[in-house]
């Protein structure tokens, strides 16, 4: 299948591609390079750097390129700058998301794969967390992911596009190949792994007085692959649909530092902070529609996460190097 994936030099996008690669499709990936990578592409796939505003040259790349399907990756991720700087998130998830729809009616794909967030929900009433869950976005990002799911939903109906939407929790791990380089990093398992490597002194707890079992919050941690292989079988098959993605198994703070400190064999020194505003207590998905429709078991095994990306931080000390 000819397939566009828009962010595939990031950090998902790029594991995404090789497995699709791997599988046999033809690859093109969109990125203007201002969060993602040249060396994250798989040099199987193309690459056309462009930003998605770019309405009229991304409708002729799609058409020339014959695609089937579009995995769209590419947006801004980062929490604590959406709050200070929305405008910045509305015209490049929204804005750009729009002009990517326009361009695919244009040169009449018939499929999307969307990466969206659990960061649609908000602060969650109930835990797991179901697609049927209220959505409360507490922040411009989750918002600017919510209001492109409604657009999309849109798109559907009066242009006839297939939307397979998946709600995200923590992606985590790494392939052998490609990794984490966020040019601002924010998640938790690189910058523990960072202490370990020394870029580091320390690593911070963000609040230890939650109603949990060791005071930490809680996520859920999904294998990057795991994610790449349920994305790969969305545009194999038919099905459609709102999708979370995760686990159902909630870790801490501290069971991730504490299964860093196994693999690395470092001590990892904690310094232990107030909490963050809007940080909800605990995230844990409800992804059994998910396992049902697309036959998808992802691992819970955090230490394998953790070890494969320590894995590949130690193979790319500097990241990608650009």
């Amino acid at each position: 299948m000819r397939i566009v994936v828009t962010g595939g030099a990031g950090y998902i996008g790029s594991v995404c591609v090789e497995l699709l690669c791997d599988s046999g499709h033809d690859v093109l990936v969109i990125d203007n390079l201002g969060e993602g990578h040249r060396g994250a592409v798989d040099p199987r796939a193309g690459l056309e750097v462009m930003d998605l505003a770019e309405t009229a040259r991304l409708t002729e790349v799609l058409r020339s390129h014959e695609t089937k399907a579009v995995i769209h990756y590419a947006a801004d991720a980062l929490v604590g700058e959406s709050m200070e700087n929305p405008a910045k998130y509305y015209r490049n998830n929204v804005l750009g998301g729009l002009s990517l729809l326009e361009g695919m009616v244009a040169a009449e794909v018939p499929k999307m794969v969307f990466s969206s967030t659990c960061a649609t929900y908000g602060v969650p009433g109930t835990v797991p967390i179901d697609e049927d869950c209220p959505q409360n976005p507490v922040n411009p990002y989750g918002h600017s992911k919510l209001t492109f799911e409604g657009m999309l939903s849109w798109f559907a109906k009066i242009h006839g596009i297939t939307p397979v939407i998946f709600r995200y929790f923590n992606a985590a791990g790494a392939s052998a190949r490609f990794g984490e380089d966020h040019r601002i990093e924010t998640h938790l398992i690189p910058n523990v792994l960072f202490v370990a490597q020394g870029k580091r002194d320390t690593i911070e707890v963000f609040g230890t007085d939650y109603e949990t079992p060791d005071g930490s919050a809680v996520r859920d941690y999904v294998h990057v692959c795991d994610l790449a292989a349920v994305h790969r079988q969305a545009v194999e098959q038919e099905g459609s649909g709102v999708f979370n993605l995760g686990t159902g198994r909630g870790y801490s703070v501290w069971e991730v530092i504490e299964a860093c400190r196994r693999v690395t064999g470092h001590g990892i020194p904690v310094v232990e902070g107030e909490r963050r505003v809007g940080d909800p207590p605990v995230l844990v998905a409800a992804s059994e529609k998910a396992a049902a429709v697309f036959d998808w078991a992802p691992a819970t095994d955090l230490e394998e996460m953790v070890r494969s990306a320590w894995k590949w931080h130690e193979a790319h000390p500097d990241g990608y190097g650009d």
